[in-house]
């Protein structure tokens, strides 16, 4: 056998554009490298702040956003995601920017997971911030029209501490607002089917969501962990 080169790291085959941030990223948050079964490559955008992100479009930054892909094309990455669902918005740009696939947000699973459900059911979202999802944002991850969409805005600990990139985060209150804001998704939509994690810092909880609605959970983990297993494919060898 003979190996090639051409890279500066192997066997990490994502690469995830981080936010810069400060806040607490708990097991199971993608910015924890805990939270994957498998390595993983991450370069932090500097002064893309999740207020900047989420807030007022990442104006200004898509060059830093490139940039800092293109940096971890080099070092190895066989694809790249991100860290904000918000970032759907650079979807386009950053997939002609780079030679590998691209997948920047969980959003871009919602046309997907209305495929799979029963007849007469379909996805939601629950969003860290309702009032600045925008159009162009599910525009830019074919979102159907007409999607219903849950957010922790307004609640006791999640979004503020999240977006306010505060370095204390009261976990079983953050908890407390995402089931509770997908319990209202749900009893405001009775043809919900599923739940869409748009917020990569959703995942934590994904499981209680799933327990107190009974509905399948998705999120940014389902999906790159779908990415990473056609990136690099598991061997199966003869027996």
């Amino acid at each position: 056998m003979i190996a090639q080169g051409g890279k500066s790291i192997y066997g990490a085959s994502v690469g995830i554009l981080m936010l810069d941030a400060q806040f607490p990223r708990i097991p199971g948050d993608m910015g924890n490298a805990l939270t994957w079964p498998f390595p993983v490559l991450y370069r932090i955008v500097r002064d893309a702040s999740p207020d900047m992100v989420v807030r007022h479009r990442a104006e200004g930054m898509l060059d830093a956003f490139i940039d800092a892909a293109r940096e971890l094309v080099k070092d190895g990455a066989d694809g790249i995601t991100t860290n904000c669902g918000f970032l759907s918005l650079f979807q386009k740009e950053l997939s002609e920017a780079v030679p590998v696939p691209v997948v920047t947000s969980s959003l871009m699973q919602v046309q997907m997971v209305d495929r799979i459900l029963p007849a007469g059911k379909r996805a939601g979202i629950l969003t860290i911030s309702a009032s600045t999802l925008t159009n162009d944002h599910l525009q830019s991850a074919q979102v159907p029209d007409g999607t219903p969409i849950g957010t922790t805005e307004g609640g006791r600990e999640f979004t503020r501490a999240i977006l306010g990139n505060e370095l204390s985060l009261d976990v079983d209150k953050a908890r407390a607002d995402n089931v509770d804001a997908a319990l209202a998704l749900q009893s405001q939509n009775p043809d919900l089917g599923s739940i869409v994690l748009e917020c990569t810092n959703m995942c934590p909880y994904a499981t209680d969501i799933q327990r107190a609605t009974g509905l399948p959970v998705f999120s940014i983990v389902t999906l790159v962990s779908w990415f990473q297993a056609g990136l690099l494919p598991p061997r199966f060898h003869d027996p």
